[in-house]
């Protein structure tokens, strides 16, 4: 009884993680076609639904909210080391950074 409950909870996984990265697939695809219209609400709304459906897949697969946020910071770093050109051009990475940080 116990292993097909394990396996009725592996395949729930499975699944929930086929619908999340169809999601994300949508959603980079709401983002592209917001873009191409006026107005910040949409491209927002796209980039929050990005963003959730990102940590939740992490957490699906086995990662920590916590772990995603170390690595998203340690890129920042790197990036910023190595003077990528948004970086260099505009200083979003320190200042995604410092935002990151202050939380």
């Amino acid at each position: 009884m116990i292993s097909r409950l394990r396996d009725i909870d592996i395949a729930k996984n499975l699944r929930v993680i086929e619908w999340l990265k169809a999601e994300l697939v949508e959603s980079v695809a709401a983002l592209f076609k917001s873009l191409m219209k006026t107005g910040d609400d949409a491209v927002s709304d796209a980039l929050a639904t990005i963003i959730i459906t990102t940590y939740i897949l992490g957490k699906r697969v086995g990662i920590t909210f916590q772990h995603i946020d170390m690595k998203v910071q340690g890129k920042l770093r790197l990036s910023i080391k190595e003077a990528h050109e948004v970086e260099k051009w505009y200083g979003d990475l320190s200042g995604l950074l410092a935002y990151l940080e202050e939380k």
